[in-house]
């Protein structure tokens, strides 16, 4: 794993984080049953709204994402 280091003394820029909090995700995949290769199940969540949903395929899990990161792009835009 790597660290950022700052010296002391420095400033960082005050500008929108590389990876905003507000498009993070928590996704669970279930144990593929035997036999089955390329099945995906689980359920992901949103962290900052705390939306979630269950899938079945990868299909469903990136229509999901991509649902929540269409609104969180609306509401920047809007903001």
């Amino acid at each position: 794993m790597h660290h950022l280091r700052i010296a002391e003394g420095s400033t960082m820029p005050q500008s929108q984080p590389v990876l905003p909090a507000n498009r993070a995700f928590v996704v669970q995949f279930r144990t593929p049953p035997t036999g089955i290769p390329g099945a995906y199940e689980g359920r992901v969540e949103h962290l900052v709204s705390g939306q979630e949903a269950r899938f079945s395929s990868l299909e469903e899990l990136l229509a999901f994402m991509r649902r929540i990161l269409a609104a969180v792009q609306e509401q920047m835009g809007a903001g």
